[in-house]
């Protein structure tokens, strides 16, 4: 399990002055280009200011004694802190997606069909298609989830189906095998109580089974058994991981790549990351803000997926703390927004 750190609350920086926070802004972007430490005359050449190096030079001293920027040795330039990076994200303007990925993901959305494993699965490689980065979907599972409809479906004497979907879209298939032969007609009969029974229900609503003895009550009550006992109530949220390859390809150095390898392989901590995220209210956690120490070189982009309202996963982005947050905010927002409209579809298509 991976090591929790103190967590810093996030807190807002007070403003810096208008020349400070252009500094800094200059100073992030080029670090995200280079990954190399930036000196005061790349950011006097490349920043929106009328000041010469040496001026530029000592704002960033001031930057570094406030805590937005750091020396990594003597006599080189500067990178950001996770302070630094923390005032580029709250004061950074919405990216918007390329025209050719606004299309990439317009398509996709057309197009995907299946359960919703399958759906979360291949949202997962598209989110990574989209940016360099290494994408996260976790689906909240449907304990919460009503049933739209439940139907029993005849396959040989002891042997039947039960097809249950779900509001966010799932569709769940179980065996029901009685002990005794069931007609056809009995089934279709067993169907359609079940089905009045279950539509509306969750997995958590208690449900009155029938208590009669004849082979349709029979059926309901072992179907709803199998129904409850294969999905319960702590169905527990699904975890899809999309190009994993990238995190070699973005983190500098052996031992981070490991580290966080180790961590993706780790399902439960990955939900309990993202959730632990959302539930500061941050969209973005840079660093030591999400509290696990083999991530301290990471940050976290995430959006929250909903239906009807109601929380249903996340989508989210996992880089290095220099990584591109406008390009990788919006294709995290898009791509929620439309996970989110297609399972409303999906409900209303049920």
């Amino acid at each position: 399990m991976a090591r929790r750190v103190v967590r810093t609350p996030t807190a807002t920086a007070p403003d810096l002055d208008a020349r400070k926070a252009l500094i800094l802004e200059a100073v992030v972007i080029e670090h995200i280009d280079s990954a190399q430490p930036v000196g005061s005359s790349a950011v006097a050449a490349s920043a929106d200011l009328d000041v010469s190096s040496a001026t530029v030079r000592s704002e960033m001293v001031a930057l570094e004694r406030e805590g937005y920027l750091a020396q990594p040795h003597t006599s080189a330039g500067r990178i950001p802190t996770d302070k630094g990076y923390r005032y580029f994200v709250d004061h950074l303007k919405s990216g918007v997606l390329g025209t050719v990925q606004q299309q990439q993901v317009k398509e996709f959305f057309a197009g995907v069909r299946g359960e919703v494993e399958d759906v979360l699965e291949q949202t997962s490689t598209l989110l990574s298609q989209l940016t360099s980065y290494t994408s996260v979907v976790v689906g909240a599972g449907h304990a919460h989830a009503t049933v739209l409809s439940a139907q029993l479906v005849n396959l040989e004497s002891r042997h039947h189906l039960l097809v249950t979907v779900f509001s966010d879209g799932s569709v769940v298939k179980h065996s029901v095998t009685p002990s005794f032969v069931a007609t056809p007609k009995e089934v279709m009969e067993a169907s359609k109580q079940l089905n009045a029974l279950l539509i509306g229900t969750t997995l958590e609503s208690r449900v009155q089974v029938p208590a009669r003895h004849d082979h349709e009550a029979a059926l309901v009550r072992e179907a709803v058994s199998t129904l409850h006992a294969q999905q319960p109530v702590t169905d527990g949220e699904q975890v899809f991981i999309g190009g994993s390859s990238k995190v070699a390809e973005v983190f500098d150095g052996v031992e981070t790549v490991r580290q966080v390898l180790a961590i993706l392989e780790q399902e439960l901590l990955v939900v309990s990351l993202v959730q632990d995220i959302l539930d500061q209210g941050l969209s973005v956690a840079i660093g030591s803000e999400h509290g696990y120490e083999p991530l301290l070189a990471c940050a976290l982009i995430v959006a929250p997926v909903t239906i009807d309202g109601a929380p249903a996963g996340a989508v989210g982005l996992l880089g290095p703390t220099r990584m591109k947050y406008r390009e990788a905010m919006a294709a995290a927002e898009v791509v929620s927004a439309n996970l989110t409209r297609h399972f409303a579809g999906a409900d209303d298509r049920g």
